[in-house]
């Protein structure tokens, strides 16, 4: 089986020893995207405080990371949200589901992370695609 290693370069670089996806046996494997907005680590910016802002550039990440692999959001079979406050689930519900035809969701799990990898972050998303 090939393993194939997919890093964006219009996404944030990952600091840690991590790559944005890894694509093998059919299907890509995304890291936990982030809300980060910029291709230099250094200048990277964040809407502080702002969910729907930094669930747009989540998904604006994750299409740049599955384009980089070869496929697309349509072709997403599961995702893991981490939310750090879920009494705003709806709100994330409501912005997730616009990237999205109706009827075509992958298959999903959220749960309530008290604490990410940035202390500004209140949103990270990891997902399986198809290749």
């Amino acid at each position: 089986m090939t393993r194939e290693i997919i890093n964006s370069s219009r996404v944030t670089p990952m600091r840690s020893a991590v790559n944005h996806a890894v694509k093998s046996g059919g299907f890509v494997f995304v890291t936990g995207v982030t809300p980060f907005r910029g291709a230099e680590r250094m200048t990277a910016t964040i809407d502080k405080g702002d969910l729907v802002a930094q669930i747009h550039q989540v998904m604006k990440n994750m299409q740049a990371i599955l384009e980089e692999a070869g496929t697309s959001l349509d072709r997403a079979v599961k995702m893991n949200i981490a939310l750090t406050d879920m009494s705003r689930y709806a709100e994330f519900d409501a912005t997730f589901r616009t990237y999205f035809a109706e009827g075509n969701f992958p298959a999903r799990q959220t749960t309530e992370s008290a604490r990410l990898a940035h202390p500004d972050f209140l949103v990270s998303i990891d997902c399986i695609a198809e290749a």
